[in-house]
């Protein structure tokens, strides 16, 4: 006997099918297939039978629950996958012959390790075979399609998304076209296919549909979600706009025997994606048409992005990095110009590293990212060893004097917009999740005061609390946000860490004009507001205030109010004198 999950649960014996009525043992049975080889706890079984309003005599009403399903079984002549009482609740034990799920699972994972794109395809298509619609639609328990199906649903998605990649790579526009007309209109959200459909119609000379279906999903995503279309959609877009050949579609791994070593040159370095980046549509644009326009040209290019600490400013520079790494024949590298204790790298220590990350310094022009840069100075010493192509430089400071000697434009980061916050926290946590509460959402932006590395901590810390109800985790951040901004695993993921080693790297007394300003009572103010006050005893109060700006620890400034952002501000009031160690100049 064969039960099925993936459609109407039920049992075949391979030429009649049992459809099971929908009742509690049909809500056990789920749950114990859905997990099955392993134990399943009562509690668990207790919430999936009966939901969230367990009655009092639960627990006994499962063991009769039991054996309802075991008689079920007897009747129906299921002998060898028996329900096992174990400590502490219960277990089923099934394989690919006795449960679909299992054969699905498996015939997946034998087709990731085909050696053949046509042969990985048609093992994936033999695994989507098994499903036979939207699954367990005749089990009535709220908490496993709250809970289960959805993760099973994704399970589908992820080999059907996989099957068209392979259709792409192996050039089969039309086929892919046809699958992904309907999976777009059926999953709108799913934005991977609604990417793939786009890259199908471009592939295949439909240049202006592919525009124009971009457009659409744009829309969708503006009026329904709130949010703009991912990274690499936006990457897509750009090459179409500029009619760029989208080369060959990448090859599946394991497609073609591996050359020999000595036939097979040495790639270029490139950078690797940045988790779950969003926003900035407008500099990812401006950037990318000025880095990656005519990038073998000799005269070098250059962009600086400045901005707060933990603004999103290396994030950015490594996400357009990445995109734009394989237009440069001398690939795309990344160094920090600071160490780990805030103190400037000499800059014969940066040429040597970039010197041996560099596999072929004669193969062309390579796209230098200059991260965390401390001063004008340092970069002036670090460029000439970037040869030619483009140098993207990162830095809290404006470095108005590089700019003014060397030339470049400037990209200033604010806080995000309240649309690209929802948009990252809906790339982390979900849609779904978020729109179960877009109250507590469009909070937990405001609490963090959409500053990218708070929204990033904040995520994460509620992505490993998935029953988490999202309103609960934004009143438990609001109690401490400083000390809560924080990842236990990860000590450099810290709003607090990441601010006390900015003011570490100011001189002291500007370092004390900052908590002076920070703690005003009011987080905008002019520099006759804190004429007078320590850190600004001197007679030009304007000349520190600019000096913090530079620093990226003020925004704004004359002819308006300068301003604290509301994070930086906390963190001012919550820091004593006594507790700020600058690092010495040396």
């Amino acid at each position: 006997m064969r039960f099925q999950l993936l459609g109407p649960l039920g049992m075949s014996d391979g030429s009649d099918t049992v459809v099971l009525q929908p009742s509690k043992p049909a809500n056990l049975l789920a749950a114990l297939l859905i997990h099955s080889g392993t134990l399943v706890s009562a509690d668990y079984l207790q919430r999936m039978v009966w939901g969230d309003e367990q009655p009092a005599t639960a627990r006994a009403a499962l063991q009769t629950c039991v054996l309802r399903l075991r008689r079920l079984f007897t009747k129906h002549g299921v002998l060898d996958t028996p329900i096992e009482a174990v400590p502490g609740g219960y277990r089923i034990l099934a394989d690919a012959r006795s449960l679909d799920l299992v054969d699905f699972r498996t015939s997946v994972t034998q087709a990731a390790g085909a050696t053949d794109p046509e042969a990985e395809l048609a093992m994936l298509r033999v695994a989507l075979s098994l499903w036979q619609g939207a699954p367990l639609t005749n089990v009535r328990s709220a908490a496993i399609h709250r809970d289960e199906v959805p993760r099973l649903v994704e399970e589908r998605l992820r080999a059907v998304e996989r099957g068209c990649d392979l259709q792409l790579a192996l050039g089969h526009f039309g086929q892919a076209l046809v699958e992904l007309w309907g999976l777009t209109r059926a999953h709108p959200d799913h934005g991977r296919f609604r990417e793939q459909l786009i890259e199908a119609l471009y592939r295949s000379g439909r240049q202006t549909e592919a525009l124009a279906e971009y457009r659409r999903y744009q829309q969708y995503l503006d009026e329904e979600l709130g949010i703009g279309p991912s990274a690499a959609l936006r990457a897509l877009e750009l090459a179409m706009l500029r009619g760029e050949s989208l080369g060959t579609p990448a090859e599946p791994p394991g497609a073609r025997a591996a050359a020999p070593a000595a036939a097979r040159p040495e790639p270029a370095p490139a950078l690797p994606p940045v988790p779950w980046f969003t926003g900035r549509a407008r500099e990812v644009a401006v950037l990318a048409e000025r880095l990656g326009r005519d990038a073998d040209r000799q005269e070098p290019v250059r962009e600086l992005i400045c901005g707060a600490p933990g603004i999103g400013k290396t994030a950015l520079a490594q996400h357009v990095a990445h995109l734009l790494g394989d237009r440069f024949p001398g690939g795309a590298l990344l160094t920090r110009l600071t160490g780990a204790d805030g103190a400037p790298r000499p800059a014969a220590e940066v040429g040597a590293e970039l010197a041996a990350r560099r596999p072929d310094p004669a193969a062309g022009g390579a796209l230098l990212v200059l991260d965390d840069a401390a001063d004008a100075e340092q970069v002036r010493e670090v460029l000439p060893f970037a040869g030619g192509g483009a140098v993207l430089i990162t830095s809290r400071r404006k470095l108005a004097g590089l700019l003014a000697t060397h030339g470049g434009r400037v990209h200033r980061l604010e806080p995000f917009a309240a649309r690209e916050s929802h948009a990252l926290l809906a790339s982390v946590l979900g849609a779904e999740r978020l729109a179960g509460d877009t109250a507590a959402a469009r909070d937990l932006a405001v609490r963090c005061g959409h500053h990218p590395l708070a929204l990033m901590i904040a995520a994460a810390r509620l992505m490993t609390r998935p029953a988490l109800p999202l309103a609960d985790g934004v009143r438990w951040l609001a109690e401490d946000p400083l000390a809560r901004l924080a990842l236990p695993d990860d000590p450099g993921l810290s709003v607090s860490r990441v601010l006390s080693s900015a003011l570490k790297r100011l001189e002291p007394d500007l370092a004390e004009a900052f908590l002076t300003a920070g703690r005003l009572p009011s987080p905008a103010f002019h520099a006759a507001d804190c004429a007078g006050l320590p850190g600004f005893a001197g007679p030009g109060a304007e000349a520190v205030l600019e000096r913090l700006a530079d620093a990226g620890l003020l925004e704004d400034g004359p002819p308006g109010p300068y301003r604290v952002h509301e994070l930086l501000r906390l963190f001012a009031r919550r820091t004593g004198h006594g507790r700020v160690r600058p690092r010495e100049k040396v």
